[in-house]
């Protein structure tokens, strides 16, 4: 710790701080374009400037000071620093003056306006008149995708874009050509950014230069109500930020989250919300001669009513979907469970993840924070960069900070970091288990291994048996040992974990989702759109959703639902967070939110759940599965877990581990519905070219 004065007041900090987190520290306000917390320091705005006693008889860049660079006084007192003497006054204003040289007048007409830095700094930190009446410099505006709209002659070069992409990102795609006046930042050849986290410099530009193309021109800041939420569009569950003006969702920004998501979101977090709008559900639907026919909610269930009468009660099936939450597939639970039917199933991949087993086999136990403290990775049939970008970017952190050996047992391609490719498939999964091959040493000689499984690896007809040689193997390393559990099960559906914490898996004797598919009279589809519905046989097939996708086609009758953003409901992420989405817009027509559709139903059927309200049905929960009731806390899972799972066999199938995540914008039926979406598909099949607009 060092000791040091702020503008008078004397303050202890860690002694790496730079001057500038020392201020903050101390509550002073200093401004700053290109320092970011989370991004190396390029110290090229010259915004924070501070004056330091004893230094040079100049002000000092506080971003790229260091504390321990500060000289004490002649007697040893603490070295001081100002933030608000008069030198740094007329510093900050000269610094002002000059970015104002060039700056464009476009405040009225500019997206950024009402959130612009600049803009704020400028009034705070600025003067009020311009000694300069010469032409403005302007620069061309480039073409960088379907999702960054660029305005480069606002560019003021603080490079915070450049450093993300490099950085964070992992991919070198924006820089900076030319010296002087004829400085740009550009993608160089003109083509559309790849990475999967590029809007995140929408939110790290501190001017208009870079602003959100599908947003642009729609809404000012201030028009928008802002509703806090969560993503549910991959499993990692980030801190989002919903802005929506009337019933419609304007835009989706992320929220800091330290232990999720840092600051970042991927892209289809971000431009998802064009598809809340298209393709909705908004009344019910009877299949009527063979097509689908608008009906009132009372034909609805009647006919739903029918179908489950003349059916066996063995015959009756529920399989929930990617993004339901666990308040509806609850609900649903107990309905199929009053039928006297054991046919739920919330796996639609099949994946091989058994409650029964423990929590420890099924959540990411490390937590994404820890993902930080490993040294030494093993991804097991998970392509990281598709489905969980944004952990990606945590992995891609670690890696940066120092040594740390990454083996990849699949066929993953580009994930933004180096690692060794072990081999394709369980074969070598299975050899590395026994103790062979040097990068079980590293794993063995690593003081805290984590050894990822995805998707990939356990929704393959031998899942069990690769779960268990992972485990096995988790074991075998010391993956888990007191302080660190190493073994961790990465999902991309944000409704899995929730639903394997309420046992929404078969019963005694129930059929598993291949069953149900096979063999049911009476079929409920909570939102499940990914299954191959040409295999769907059942006679009455309900889908209780938001879309209309592969299930509202297949459907006999549709029961329209409300989406993420539409209600509250209880999710929970990849590691075993329990989280909670806010109703931030009303569904349209006559869509309700899901629970209430199963209650109402319940109650034609005969079978009257027990709960009138949200309420009611979660105290019922809670009092069921108690750590569902901790918001944002992780019940941790136990090592006995990981043992069970590794007792595990089976035989193991030929061929390689294949990501599920074949098209990462298009992985469920709100994705489907953007035409942001489709865009970003379309240019990724086609290799990002195209030319310039």
């Amino acid at each position: 710790m060092a000791k040091l004065k702020v503008d008078g007041k004397e303050i202890e900090v860690p002694d790496h701080y730079t001057l500038l987190q020392a201020a903050e520290a101390a509550g002073a306000e200093v401004p700053r374009f290109c320092f970011h917390e989370r991004l190396s320091i390029a110290g090229n705005c010259r915004m924070c400037l501070v004056e330091v006693k004893g230094g040079p008889p100049k002000p000092q860049a506080s971003c790229a000071m260091g504390v321990r660079d500060l000289r004490p006084g002649p007697n040893g007192e603490p070295p001081e620093m100002f933030t608000n003497s008069p030198m740094v006054k007329k510093a900050r204003e000269g610094v002002m003056e000059f970015l104002l040289i060039n700056h464009p007048l476009d405040c009225p007409i500019c997206d950024q306006g009402g959130e612009c830095d600049l803009q704020d700094q400028a009034m705070a930190f600025g003067v009020d008149s311009s000694r300069f009446h010469e032409n403005k410099r302007a620069v061309e505006d480039k073409y960088i995708g379907p999702l960054v709209k660029t305005i480069m002659t606002r560019c003021i070069h603080c490079t915070r874009c450049v450093r993300f992409t490099t950085e964070v990102a992992g991919i070198s795609e924006l820089g900076l050509i030319g010296r002087g006046e004829d400085a740009e930042i550009t993608t160089y050849l003109e083509q559309a950014m790849t990475s999967e986290l590029q809007g995140n410099v929408i939110d790290l530009c501190p001017v208009g230069a870079l602003t959100s193309k599908p947003f642009a021109f729609t809404a000012r800041p201030w028009e928008l109500n802002k509703t806090e939420s969560i993503d549910v569009m991959d499993a990692v569950g980030s801190a989002i930020r919903v802005d929506t003006r009337g019933r419609e969702v304007m835009r989706v920004m992320p929220r800091n989250n330290d232990q999720v998501n840092e600051e970042w979101i991927s892209d289809k977090t971000r431009f998802i919300w064009d598809g809340l709008r298209t393709q909705r559900l908004d009344r019910p639907y009877v299949r009527k001669g063979g097509k689908l026919a608008p009906a009132s909610w009372s034909e609805a269930f009647a006919a739903i009513k029918d179908a489950v009468g003349k059916a066996a009660p063995e015959k009756i099936g529920a399989i929930a979907g990617d993004l339901a939450a666990v308040e509806e597939m609850y609900a649903l639970k107990l309905l199929v469970s009053s039928l006297g039917s054991a046919n739920v199933d919330c796996r639609q991949d099949g994946a091989a993840l058994d409650p029964a087993l423990g929590r420890g086999s099924y959540i990411f136990n490390s937590t994404i924070e820890g993902i930080e403290q490993a040294d030494a990775i093993l991804i097991v049939g998970a392509n990281p960069r598709f489905e969980a970008s944004v952990l990606n970017a945590r992995i891609r952190k670690r890696f940066r900070a120092g040594p740390l050996p990454i083996g990849v047992i699949g066929e993953m391609g580009d994930l933004r970091y180096d690692y060794e490719a072990l081999g394709a498939g369980p074969e070598t999964l299975k050899d590395l288990a026994g103790g062979n091959g040097k990068f079980f040493d590293k794993l063995k000689k690593a003081e805290r291994p984590l050894v990822i499984v995805g998707q990939g690896a356990l929704g393959r007809s031998d899942g069990a048996a690769v779960l268990g040689l992972a485990a096995k193997l988790a074991s075998a390393v010391g993956a888990i040992k007191d302080g660190w559990n190493g073994f961790a099960v990465l999902h991309n559906a944000a409704a899995r974990v929730g639903g394997l914490d309420i046992g929404f898996v078969p019963g005694e004797g129930g059929k598993d989702v291949a069953g149900m598919t096979a063999d049911s009279d009476v079929l409920f589809l909570l939102g499940a759109d990914e299954l191959d519905m040409s295999k769907v046989s059942a006679g009455c097939v309900v889908y209780i959703g938001t879309h209309g996708d592969a299930g509202a086609h297949r459907a006999d009758v549709i029961l329209p639902a409300s989406a993420y953003t539409e209600k509250s409901g209880t999710y929970v992420n990849t590691e075993g967070r329990v989280q909670m989405t806010n109703r931030a817009g009303f569904a349209p027509g006559e869509a309700r939110e899901d629970w209430a559709i199963i209650r109402a139903l319940s109650d034609v059927l005969g079978k009257k759940l027990p709960f009138d309200s949200l309420a009611q049905l979660r105290a019922k929960l809670y009092g069921e599965v108690p750590h569902l009731a901790r918001i944002d806390r992780i019940e941790a899972g136990s090592a006995d877990d990981v043992a069970k799972a590794a007792k595990l066999g089976g035989r193991l199938a030929k061929g390689p581990f294949v990501s599920p995540v074949r098209d990462f914008y298009l992985t469920n039926p709100i994705a489907r519905a953007s035409a942001v979406m489709a865009e970003c598909s379309a240019l990724a099949r086609g290799g990002f070219k195209q030319a310039a607009e």
